[in-house]
């Protein structure tokens, strides 16, 4: 079997686990994203740190995604602006606060918090901030990796909590990543895995959630709001009216 066949294998079992196993908490995390919705509140998002920002950028503004979604895009995390610098501020104890006080969270808005690792300071400051300003918390992460990243480990939280139980987060969704995040083995390599599996369950994790509160909106009777590719004939039209509103309610429209 080639590589790349076995990325996929082992990818495929994993979104299929999530599918197996995950269906109470996306239903109870669709529940708290239709209720934001229907009370003209925003989703934020905060992928913190590395390649979690993705998780920010992948609900946001996208085709066939929901519109109220402000994605938190702090420069400190993202690689953007230096690989290791964004380690350094997502060990960064209190940066978090700051972050979403900045945005404007709170009251009755909805924050998701996604990390795979579910350890670093930014990410368990971020759920704690976040309730602590009113919103709902949905948690997307790994246990089984948290668990097994020693309490003294030094990206970890001063605290040496983990996303996943932290009382302030309201659904968490396991993403179910295993540990170590590549998930592939080649020979020659010296049991060194390759093949990144954490922004593949990530995105699946994230769009199945984006799905199953746009079911629950329209069994409630309401029409989500959609954005349409503007790729596509008539996408601007329909975008326009979405921009008006929500351009001064949301940062990076």
């Amino acid at each position: 079997m080639k590589a790349y066949e076995e990325y996929h294998k082992i990818i495929t079992e994993l979104m299929n686990a999530i599918v197996r196993d995950e269906k109470d908490s996306l239903a109870k995390a669709a529940d708290i994203i239709a209720d934001t919705i229907q009370d003209d509140k925003l989703i934020y998002v905060f992928g913190t740190g590395g390649h979690s920002y993705i998780c920010a950028e992948e609900m946001f503004y996208r085709a066939g995604g929901l519109v109220p979604v402000c994605p938190i895009l702090d420069p400190g995390v993202s690689i953007a602006f230096g690989a290791a610098r964004s380690t350094w501020i997502e060990r960064l104890p209190g940066y978090s606060q700051r972050v979403l006080k900045s945005y404007g969270v709170g009251k009755g808005d909805t924050l998701i918090v996604a990390n795979a690792y579910g350890i670093n300071s930014s990410t368990i400051d971020a759920a704690i901030e976040g309730k602590r300003l009113g919103a709902k918390v949905i948690a997307i992460t790994s246990p089984t990796f948290s668990k097994q990243v020693p309490s003294n480990h030094p990206a970890r939280h001063p605290s040496c909590s983990n996303l996943f139980e932290l009382e302030e987060v309201d659904v968490v969704i396991d993403n179910h990543m295993p540990v170590g995040d590549a998930i592939v083995e080649l020979q020659g390599l010296d049991g060194v895995k390759v093949g990144p599996s954490s922004t593949m369950v990530n995105a699946f994790t994230i769009n199945s959630l984006v799905l199953s509160a746009m079911e629950t909106l329209v069994e409630r009777g309401m029409t989500p709001p959609v954005w349409v590719s503007s790729n596509m004939p008539g996408g601007d039209e329909a975008n326009a009216k979405y921009l008006k509103e929500y351009g001064p309610r949301i940062k990076h429209l």
